[in-house]
């Protein structure tokens, strides 16, 4: 069976700032990308009608899916033309996600679970965008070169939660193109389903300056209470964060 994947062509001009105005303004900071690998069978049941799964080989060269846990920190919460308010825009926020594309066309992330502290910034983005947003106790704490995440679910599965340590190593530059660290880093769509009809909405930001991170542990259920496969990270890396514009919701053609 042949696989249909999109080009490099089609990532890279994804990157692109789209027309118009951004609906959200946001900054991401501190973000700790951790991913791992798994057979695409293991996945496909979670991927809804419409999407497939984008893939990537491992380091044995087989085509696989990719799992993402991403801790980091909100700030700068806003809608366009609003100032952002100092409790309500600023927060902590871990999401667990995978890649997909339509049939060849338009990578970009799918969300199995984004957890996040502030209850009402939980209640808009499950209202506004239909994401599958969680309110959590949560913590972050970043010392130099050191940086702690921690995260436990007030609601939904409250097995959930999530405690990691890591140490950040020295920049080395954004992610060259074609790279598992471009595949896994530089997504700017983001697709959601409403009512079984499946919608997308851009985001766009300067590519991510990337720094090397050393995963010193990692205890997290985040994974398992979606009903993944949970293995060791496979691929971790950091970045000191970007300023983000997230466009309208759009139905997909």
């Amino acid at each position: 069976m042949t696989v249909v994947l999109p080009s490099l062509e089609e990532r890279k001009a994804l990157t692109q700032k789209p027309e118009g105005h951004p609906v959200f303004y946001q900054k991401w900071r501190d973000l700790l990308f951790m991913h791992y690998s798994v057979e695409p069978d293991e996945l496909r049941k979670f991927i809804p009608e419409g999407l497939e799964l984008d893939l990537f080989p491992d380091r044995e060269g087989r085509l696989k899916a990719w799992i993402g846990v991403v801790p980091f920190r909100m700030e700068g919460v806003r809608l366009r033309l609003f100032s952002p308010l100092p409790w309500l825009s600023s927060f902590p926020e871990t999401n667990v996600r995978t890649y997909v594309h339509r049939a060849g066309k338009a990578p970009g992330v799918w969300f199995f679970s984004l957890d996040a502290s502030r209850w009402i910034a939980c209640k808009v983005a499950r209202r506004r965008f239909a994401l599958e947003y969680w309110h959590a106790h949560m913590r972050t704490n970043r010392k130099k070169e050191v940086v702690k995440y921690w995260s436990a679910r007030m609601e939904g599965d409250r097995s959930a939660e999530c405690d990691a340590h890591a140490t950040i190593g020295p920049v080395f530059g954004v992610a060259e193109p074609g790279s598992l660290d471009y595949f896994l880093i530089e997504r700017y769509l983001l697709y959601t389903r409403i009512e079984q009809e499946l919608f997308q909405a851009r985001v766009w930001h300067r590519p991510y300056p990337l720094r090397a991170a050393n995963v010193e542990s990692c205890h997290q259920s985040l994974t398992a209470a979606v009903g993944l496969l949970t293995l060791p990270w496979e691929h971790t890396v950091f970045s000191d964060g970007v300023d983000v514009g997230v466009y309208r919701l759009e139905r997909t053609r």
